[in-house]
């Protein structure tokens, strides 16, 4: 079979122990950039997913969880050996299906390697302790094990890389997984990770994919069989997860979104910080939750700052990423694209100045920047997930910290500035789950806690040091040579 994906054998299909019809029809999956439909997938609905729950619980987990962890480990390390031997077809399917840059879409299949690397890991730590007990009759040790079924929801703007940084570690901890993928995204989110691992051997029923939307979603929610659901989305969705998955007290992992502040401090260096300020705004046309979406910036640098940023807008190249080389591509809908263009519009008809681009043709936005934002306006109060750059001037430190933190999120901020230590003094005062000092904010390493507080989520969950606290629970044991009586 010629690469990952080649074969027509997953078309319209969902991967429940093997590729097979699913109760809810067929999903066509388009591109973005030309609305061209790229495939068919399988569109699951809430029956698919209770039978999907119902078999991993039954059957696939326990004989999962019972495999030995150097067994477990080496399905990820082939799963991963696999990806590095794809990534060409993988990165054109992320441009397509995402409307990804090639270097947006190369640094995620870097990520990806990197979780399967990192989870490849996992099965061989140590689980557990000896612990201390009160009689010497008595041993007592405590340690790790799954959860069961985990129900993993993800979206469309990293599709590959986050769904694979909560399925791999919680796979790799002995868990099954049913997947549900934003239909947007359903081949490099879904149809590519059940090739990647039945290929690396995985066994059948222990990762489950299907794609859908509201229906399935809420289904794994409220299913019983399942102990987990990892959520990635919006901080509105976030809450109608967090109030179904509730109603079964499973555990819930939410990792949400973030209206993030970019400070530029009087001693930082301007052209450096414009460079940093533009990537984090415009990345991926601003479609991440890391994204710089407030540059808060001293009065006395202000001026400079928004010259230079803007500039660096007009310069960058919008485009069909599939076609040249540009810098940034189509919005994944239209939805999203009127969605950024109203926050502009009225953040300027609110007494903004518009500093560069604030037009779109189609799903094609220019990187925009505003100057003169305020905390009434749209531009600094909601999320924008598109590339714009609201520039808040402030007179001093004290004023920065007091517009950075004025929000409901809390999923990272950045502070540019010439003196380490002045950064690192503002980070303590920033309540967000994430600070970078003489950085952007859109940065995220496989091996360090990753998650936000407020409307951005509840806490670190992702990251290996954390993966064993996510994905497994303690259950503690003691054992006696001989019965204890006791005076009943």
């Amino acid at each position: 079979m010629a690469g990952l994906l080649g074969g027509d054998h997953w078309h319209n299909k969902i991967y429940s122990n093997g590729w097979i019809d699913s109760a809810g029809g067929v999903l066509k999956v388009t591109e973005p950039a030309t609305g061209e439909v790229l495939a068919g997938v399988g569109l699951a609905n809430a029956s698919d997913i209770d039978r999907a729950a119902e078999r991993a619980a039954a059957a696939a987990q326990p004989g999962w969880a019972a495999v030995v962890g150097p067994e477990r480990a080496a399905v990820f390390r082939k799963a991963a050996m696999l990806l590095d031997e794809n990534r060409a077809e993988i990165v054109r399917w992320l441009v397509r299906e995402t409307g990804s840059t090639q270097l947006k879409a190369g640094f995620e299949v870097e990520l990806s390697l990197a979780e399967l690397w990192e989870a490849a890991a996992l099965p061989t730590q140590p689980s557990g302790q000896v612990l201390p007990s009160a009689s010497e009759a008595r041993h007592s040790i405590a340690y790790r094990v799954p959860l069961g079924v985990v129900g993993v929801i993800t979206p469309w703007n990293f599709p590959l890389y986050l769904a694979l940084r909560a399925v791999a570690p919680a796979l790799a901890l002995g868990n099954a997984v049913v997947l549900k993928p934003d239909e947007q995204t359903a081949v490099v989110g879904g149809v590519a990770l059940a090739e990647l691992f039945e290929r690396a051997g995985l066994p059948d029923g222990v990762l489950q994919v299907m794609a859908g939307d509201a229906e399935p979603g809420q289904a794994l929610c409220e299913n019983p069989r399942v102990a987990m659901v990892s959520f990635t989305g919006s901080s509105e969705v976030g809450r109608m997860v967090g109030a179904s998955a509730g109603r079964t007290l499973k555990r819930l992992s939410l990792e949400l979104g973030g209206n993030n502040a970019l400070i530029i401090l009087d001693d930082a260096d301007l052209d450096v910080a414009s460079s940093a300020g533009a990537w984090g705004a415009f990345a991926h046309q601003g479609q991440i939750c890391m994204a710089a979406g407030r540059h808060i910036v001293l009065e006395s640098v202000a001026d400079e700052y928004i010259d230079r940023i803007a500039k660096r807008a007009a310069a960058l190249t919008v485009g069909d990423p599939n076609k040249s080389d540009v810098a940034l591509g189509p919005l994944i809908n239209e939805r999203q694209a009127a969605n950024a263009e109203r926050i502009v519009t009225q953040t300027i008809a609110a007494g903004a100045a518009l500093r560069a681009g604030g037009t779109r043709d189609g799903l094609f936005f220019q990187p925009t920047v505003l100057a003169g934002v305020t905390a009434a306006m749209p531009a600094f109060r909601e999320e924008i997930f598109g590339p714009v750059a609201p520039v808040i001037v402030v007179g001093d430190e004290d004023e920065a910290i007091a517009a950075a933190n004025d929000t409901e999120y809390g999923l990272v901020a950045a502070v540019q500035t010439g003196s380490p230590e002045r950064g690192h003094a503002l980070a303590q005062r920033l309540r967000t789950g994430v600070v970078h000092v003489n950085d952007q904010t859109v940065n995220v390493d496989n091996f360090s806690p990753f998650g936000g507080i407020g409307a951005s989520g509840n806490g670190s969950r992702f990251g290996a040091p954390t993966s064993w606290d996510e994905f497994t629970q303690w259950r503690w044991v003691t054992s006696r040579a001989k019965a204890q009586g006791y005076p009943f």
